[in-house]
């Protein structure tokens, strides 16, 4: 086990009720756990994602904590929050990462491999990410 290591699920849910596929709007929602699975405590400091729809086109977002928090999680500890993207086509994926900061000092980034936003999927996805 890593002393500085994050564990990332996450829950994708395409949301129709606020999607407008006749003008191109698809808004999906994305549910995250983290979890510290790690020796350390460490507080997520900030995230960075690539949002790509299916014709090529990239949003890069940036920014600090997640949901307007920065949560400090201790070894066995885990935050779940839920977020939302618009996507201009009704597939697309998502990766990105976490900078993190352990209570020693140590700084670390916890990646969140790609997962998919499919509106044509009745099955939502959930992912169990490292």
């Amino acid at each position: 086990m890593s002393k500085y290591q994050f564990q990332v699920d996450v829950q994708t849910r395409f949301v129709p009720e606020q999607s407008a596929p006749q003008q191109g709007l698809y808004v999906f929602s994305y549910t995250i756990t983290i979890a510290n699975i790690g020796q350390v405590s460490a507080q997520l400091i900030s995230r960075s994602w690539n949002v790509n729809d299916a014709n090529g086109h990239t949003e890069r977002v940036k920014g600090l904590g997640v949901v307007g928090q920065q949560p400090l999680l201790k070894p066995g500890q885990a935050f779940k929050y839920t977020s939302g993207t618009r996507l201009r086509t009704p597939t697309g994926t998502m990766h990105g990462s976490f900078f993190c900061v352990a209570e020693d000092g140590e700084k670390f980034d916890t990646d969140v491999p790609m997962f998919v936003l499919d509106a044509l999927s009745a099955d939502p996805g959930q992912r169990t990410l490292h």
